[in-house]
C-alpha cells in the first residue's frame, strides 16, 4: 500500500517507521514547507497535521480521488464541508480524535458505563485529560469524544472547561511535560467514586491504528468510524 503522510512532525515520524515495518511504501511527506506532488500516487493518506491545514490537506485528497484517515483536531467547525465535499467527490474518510485501539475500546466502556448510573442521580461525573505541553488543542479531541458519548447516553446536555452547571460534564485539561495522553472519567457521590482511566504510553498505539484504518478504507467509499473499522457495533 502507497501512502502519503500529510504532516511530518513526531506522530508523521512514527507512523512512518510502523506503516514500513508492516511492508506499506511511503510516496509523500508533506509539511509547511513542500507541495502535494506525489499525492495522486497514493493508495490512502494519513493526516496528522495541525487544525489550519487539515482542512486544505483532506480536501486536496478528495480532489485527488485518495481516502483520508485524519487524526488532526480541532478543525470540526469544518467538519460538515468537508463531509459534503467527501459525497461529491465518491471519496473514502475517517475522521477521529483518537485511533488507538485501547482508546476505541475505552469509549465503548464509556458509553455503556454511562448508560448504567444514568439511572442513579446521586452520583456527577468530572473528566480530566492530561497531555504533552506541544499539544495545541485544549480540551482534547478524544476528552470532548468521551464527554458526547455520555450525553448520548445520559441526562447530560453539554460540557465546559468552566465551573459546571447542573447539567454539564466539566473537562479538566492538563499540559505536563511529554505526557502522551491520559484520560479519566470519574462518577462522585458523597459515598465513593467510580473511575474508569486510558493512559497512553507512547505514540505508537495511535499510529497503529492510524495504519489499520488506513488498511481497511482502501477501496472502500463513504465516511466511517473506528466502529466500521474494529467491527465495534
Amino acid at each position: 500500500m502507497k501512502i502519503a503522510l500529510l504532516g511530518y512532525g513526531k506522530m508523521g515520524q512514527v507512523i512512518e517507521r510502523i506503516a514500513m515495518e508492516r511492508g506499506h511504501e511511503i510516496v509523500l511527506k508533506k509539511d509547511e514547507t513542500n507541495s502535494f506532488e506525489g499525492l495522486s500516487n497514493a493508495d490512502v493518506a494519513i493526516d496528522f497535521s495541525v487544525p489550519t491545514a487539515a482542512v486544505s490537506n483532506i480536501s486536496s485528497c478528495f480532489h485527488a480521488n485518495v481516502p483520508v484517515i485524519s487524526g488532526t483536531t480541532g478543525w470540526l467547525e469544518h467538519y460538515d464541508e468537508i463531509a459534503t465535499l467527501c459525497a461529491a467527490k465518491n471519496g473514502g474518510f475517517i475522521s477521529s480524535s483518537n485511533f488507538s485501539l485501547g482508546v476505541n475500546i475505552f469509549f465503548e466502556l464509556n458509553d455503556y458505563l454511562a448508560k448504567i448510573m444514568s439511572k442513579f442521580d446521586s452520583y456527577k461525573v468530572e473528566m480530566e485529560e492530561i497531555h504533552h505541553t506541544q499539544k495545541l488543542d485544549a480540551p482534547s479531541g478524544t476528552a470532548i469524544s468521551l464527554a458526547k458519548g455520555i450525553i448520548e447516553n445520559s441526562s447530560y446536555t453539554d460540557w465546559t472547561i468552566e465551573n459546571p452547571e447542573q447539567n454539564q460534564i466539566h473537562i479538566e485539561s492538563k499540559r505536563i511535560g511529554t505526557v502522551p495522553g491520559t484520560h479519566t472519567v470519574t462518577y462522585n457521590s458523597s459515598v465513593d467514586a467510580i473511575e474508569i482511566k486510558h493512559t497512553a504510553h507512547n505514540r505508537e498505539g495511535f499510529a497503529l491504528g492510524a495504519i489499520i484504518a488506513a488498511e481497511w478504507i482502501v477501496g472502500k467509499q463513504g465516511i466511517f468510524t473506528m466502529k466500521d473499522v474494529l467491527n465495534l457495533k
